[in-house]
């Protein structure tokens, strides 16, 4: 009889573990985006979302790019046993693109095996052969998940880049590039979509070090800023899929009425899933798995769980999904009032964190020249509160005829009307949510120029995408790494684009928080937009501003436009081709 010890990890109990933990936790168990994010999934690597990306094609109009990262931090010479997905983990990308049904609406689950073609040697590849060969299965769900079908079998994985023995060397290893293997691994549905699964460098950028040292992003003290994902893997899966695929009528986005038709708009989350039950053999046979799924990771918006979900809740937070995450208005707390504001606030935490002294959140926007006497947006204000139900809102996006209590809930939250729908619902194309550029002097509510529509309020925590906006070349002068918040600012500087409030496509409306490209800076557009660089591009200019003068474009504005947290791009260039991913570091290449 096979002796085994069994445990049942029912999330309950998995939650009062991650609670009494809580003191033990280090800094070192925190990275960045969603690296290493929250207590319970640190301990789990094969099964945390990183990052999650969805972008239009840049070379392919007719297609978006959907890309999930997973495994934190690789180590390219990790050997002898190096990184791959795991093979009991569902790994899922949810999309939803229609307000007519609850939930998703498409989803594509991948799922992975591995064998060892020879376990009599130590090494991960010798003789032409591989451990841990990898491949996997694609299904595809059109219902939301009621019933799926196989598009993808024995999808092939590329092997760690380990080092040229064991790739390039034709006697004693693969006899081929490394460039060559990533190809062969690009290949096509039978349902149209072009897939790829395998390691890659980490695309993503920041200065992880700096910013967890209390916020010290831009470093101010000896030394530069250093990309904490620099030289460092992880695995992705990206899926290239046609826009007739996504959208909800099946129409492509030539279809659109135009580039901000609201019809257009998808959301997406990634996730993984693990059974309930794992048991472990005395044997030292791999452990089996059993029981229900249960959701581990999952991940919409970038670095929400890291900076702004608090310790306490990050587990919690991971086992919701983002429609009961939007019914749970428990979380809200945490986006009406982030913490981060309190290190933007010169009546709280400013002066402990020198780094962000150009990021000021607007505690009396559009003042009449003393103080109090404009909106308050700092933690302890009411924003816009005081205008729910005031003629002047009719009609707008804020009028609780067209969106209930959404955007105006109550007294004391005051980033309700901009943080929060900016991780929950998208922006739609209403007063207030178009650029002061022609809007009525020192009236916000005016109409202005059109910038964004990716509003799909039946969900919590997605990347947002209008897929009807065009994509902007990589090559062109004017792409930029600050996503939107680039738009606002060409929109309302820039003569090509200010001289009027007709819709127009300016560049880099199709960047985060529109989606997310490879290329965007998405430490820095957050930051600037927790310090309400939303607001202030909207009309509710900052506090050096005095109502009725015709320079709104102060300098506090200036300074959030100017913030830097010091890295800027990665460490290395992108593909201009599907799956754009630059190829995973070399083990020997790459020490730490």
């Amino acid at each position: 009889m096979n002796e085994s010890t069994t445990r049942s990890l029912a999330v309950p109990a998995l939650l009062l573990i991650a609670a009494a933990c809580l003191t033990f936790a280090t800094p070192a168990s925190v990275q960045a985006s969603s690296h290493r994010e929250a207590p319970l999934i640190a301990d789990d690597p094969q099964a945390d979302n990183t990052d999650l990306y969805a972008f239009r094609s840049p070379d392919d109009a007719n297609t978006v790019t959907l890309i999930a990262n997973y495994i934190p931090a690789e180590l390219p010479n990790s050997g002898p046993n190096f990184y791959t997905f795991g093979n009991n983990i569902r790994y899922e990308i949810h999309i939803d693109n229609t307000l007519a049904s609850a939930g998703d609406d498409i989803v594509y689950r991948f799922s992975f095996s591995q064998v060892n073609e020879d376990p009599t040697t130590f090494f991960n590849i010798r003789l032409g052969q591989q451990n841990l060969k990898t491949t996997y299965t694609l299904e595809r769900s059109l219902n939301g998940g009621s019933s799926f079908t196989t598009i993808v079998n024995n999808g092939p994985v590329p092997p760690a880049n380990i080092g040229p023995r064991s790739i390039e060397n034709p006697v004693v290893g693969l006899g081929s590039s490394y460039q060559a293997l990533i190809n062969s691994a690009i290949i096509t549905a039978v349902s149209g979509e072009k897939v790829f699964c395998g390691p890659v460098d980490d695309p993503f950028f920041m200065d992880s070090g700096g910013l967890f040292d209390l916020g010290d992003a831009p470093r101010q003290g000896s030394g530069g800023a250093r990309d904490g994902m620099a030289r460092f893997n992880t695995h992705t899966i990206a899926i290239q899929v046609p826009i007739t695929t996504l959208q909800k009528d099946g129409q492509p986005a030539s279809a659109a009425a135009n580039i901000l038709d609201p019809d257009f708009v998808i959301g997406v989350w990634a996730s993984a899933s693990r059974r309930a039950i794992r048991t472990l053999q005395t044997s030292g046979a791999p452990p089996v798995d059993t029981g229900a799924w249960i959701q581990v990771s999952r991940l919409g918006m970038p670095l929400t769980n890291t900076v702004i979900i608090p310790i306490g809740s990050k587990d919690r937070w991971n086992a919701l999904n983002p429609y009961s995450e939007l019914a749970d208005a428990s979380l809200d707390a945490f986006f009406y009032t982030p913490e981060l504001a309190l290190y933007m606030d010169v009546g709280q935490l400013a002066n402990s964190v020198p780094a962000f002294a150009r990021l000021r959140v607007p505690r009396n926007s559009l003042n009449s020249g003393t103080p109090g006497s404009g909106f308050d947006f700092g933690n302890s204000g009411n924003g816009l509160f005081a205008l729910k139900g005031a003629p002047a809102v009719a009609g707008t996006a804020l009028d609780d005829a067209l969106f209930g209590n959404l955007l105006l809930p109550g007294a004391g939250k005051p980033r309700s009307v901009d943080l929060w729908p900016l991780f929950h619902t998208g922006l739609p194309n209403l007063r207030p949510y178009q650029l002061a550029t022609g809007k009525t002097a020192g009236n916000p509510l005016s109409v202005g120029k059109p910038f964004v529509d990716n509003f799909l309020p039946n969900g919590g925590d997605m990347l947002r995408l209008n897929m009807a906006v065009p994509a902007t070349a990589r090559n062109d002068p004017d792409f930029s790494s600050l996503g939107l918040v680039r738009a606002m600012v060409l929109g309302l500087t820039d003569s090509r684009f200010n001289g009027s409030a007709a819709m127009q496509f300016i560049p880099n409306m199709d960047g985060f928080p529109n989606g997310r490209r490879l290329e965007d800076d998405v430490t820095r557009i957050q930051l600037q937009a927790v310090s309400g660089v939303l607001l202030t591009s909207i009309g509710y200019w900052h506090d050096d501003y005095v109502a009725g003068s015709p320079n709104t474009f102060t300098q506090l504005l200036r300074n959030v436009w100017d913030y830097s947290a010091g890295v800027e791009a990665n460490d290395i260039s992108f593909g201009s081709t599907f799956p754009y991913l630059a190829t995973p570091w070399r083990g020997t290449e790459v020490g730490q």
